[in-house]
């Protein structure tokens, strides 16, 4: 039924499961799998708090910190699909809002599922929102499994 899904992570305990559920699904369909984690952009009231506090380079950081959490959550959910005997692609969306970001991937990759968790985490190094599952509800084309 499917052919290539698209499993969106940012490495939270919830979306360990919708990892594990798009594993599974790939498997059992004999699908292509894609990973994908996304970093939000920088906000100007970001940029200033962190230039106020006499951080050098603010940017240069924050992309270091993202590019880091990235390829270990990346890392970690390909060694996951791989114990599985589930090969998959990943792929880190940098500088979108994390719907946004989810919904291009899937496209620009011909996926034909999304699969993700109901909600994300927040903080440094947030990668998705709790609300993002609803925007990508709201502005897929193609169908999304939201993984409670």
């Amino acid at each position: 039924m499917y052919k290539h899904i698209l499993v969106a992570t940012d490495g939270s305990e919830l979306a360990g499961r919708a990892l594990a559920h798009g594993i599974n699904l790939a498997s059992t369909h004999k699908a292509r799998l894609t990973v994908v984690t996304v970093t939000e952009p920088w906000s100007s009231l970001d940029l200033g708090r962190e230039a106020r506090l006499g951080v050098q380079n603010p940017i240069a950081e924050f992309d270091a910190a993202a590019a880091a959490a990235a390829k270990r959550v990346l890392g970690s959910a390909e060694q996951t699909a791989k114990a599985k005997g589930v090969p998959c692609e990943i792929v880190h969306v940098q500088d979108r809002h994390p719907a946004e970001g989810i919904v291009e991937a899937a496209q620009e990759k011909g996926c034909d599922l999304i699969v993700m968790a109901s909600h994300g985490r927040r903080g440094i190094g947030r990668l998705l929102l709790g609300s993002q599952a609803n925007e990508v509800l709201t502005h897929s084309k193609v169908p999304a499994l939201i993984v409670r």
